[in-house]
């Protein structure tokens, strides 16, 4: 099935990539939140034919009416049609088509297209991570000081730590972890699974330790659709990483 997956979001990832630039309604979902017609369109494509794919699975998506019944079904696929839409507006290319399948609340199936980055990444449970084909790992770093962070800039708290290139799209820093680019990624608020759902997997899949914002494990398919932060990083800063940022994440919860 990851082979299909893959096709049917590079597809979606092109419809997206022929429409950026060109003439389209946006709009803001709520403060802070843009969204577009590429958005609803790319999300009806992937509906359509991930659905065909697996009929009985549930559906949980940004651009979807959440349906209840789908927290019900053992598996659901979880998805946001372009993670990353302020980068897309601005004709940049931090933004990616974002596909998990999750089963028993576990992902079992990530990919994340970047058409604009020239980036394709899949991952399958236990069976390893990769990027155009070719196998990702994280990096080996064992010591805070000095780890890569995306970010526009740190915090002076965070002083020891190095800024790098930061796309838009949570699902692609996350991936670059996974890829050795960065090594450390976190959020400290409640935010949607479908960010993140595809791009943990291929980070556990690379090597990364991938947790909430207080170190909890990671469910989807959950009630809410909800999860408390995010937490990746190469196995050798991941603990530190939480236990720097557990003050400010309790601050939050």
């Amino acid at each position: 099935m990851l082979e299909e997956v893959s096709r049917i979001a590079r597809e979606a990832g092109r419809i997206a990539a022929s429409r950026c630039g060109g003439e389209f309604r946006q709009w803001e979902k709520v403060p802070g939140h843009p969204v577009c017609d590429i958005d609803l369109e790319v999300d009806a494509y992937l509906r359509e034919h991930l659905r065909a794919l697996d009929p009985e699975a549930g559906w949980l998506s940004e651009e979807t009416l959440d349906a209840t019944d789908r927290y019900e079904r053992r598996r659901a696929w979880v998805v946001d049609p372009i993670d990353g839409t302020r980068d897309y507006l601005r004709q940049r290319t931090g933004w990616c088509v974002s596909v998990a399948l999750v089963e028993d609340r576990v992902p079992v199936i990530g990919v994340l297209d970047a058409p604009q980055r020239g980036e394709h990444w899949t991952a399958a449970k236990g069976k390893g991570a990769r990027r155009n084909g070719e196998r990702i790992e994280v990096s080996g770093r064992t010591g805070f000081v000095g780890a890569r962070v995306p970010a526009d800039q740190l915090p002076k708290v965070d002083g020891d730590l190095v800024a790098v290139v930061k796309p838009n799209s949570i699902a692609l820093r996350i991936a670059m972890v996974a890829a050795g680019e960065a090594d450390l990624v976190a959020t400290l608020r409640w935010g949607f699974e479908w960010d993140i759902a595809a791009a943990a997997l291929i980070a556990e899949e690379a090597g990364a330790t991938v947790t909430g914002a207080l170190g909890q494990p990671l469910a989807f398919n959950t009630i809410t659709g909800e999860s408390f932060g995010v937490v990746v990083a190469t196995p050798g800063i991941h603990a530190a990483a939480v236990e720097r940022l557990r003050e400010r994440a309790l601050a939050v919860v």
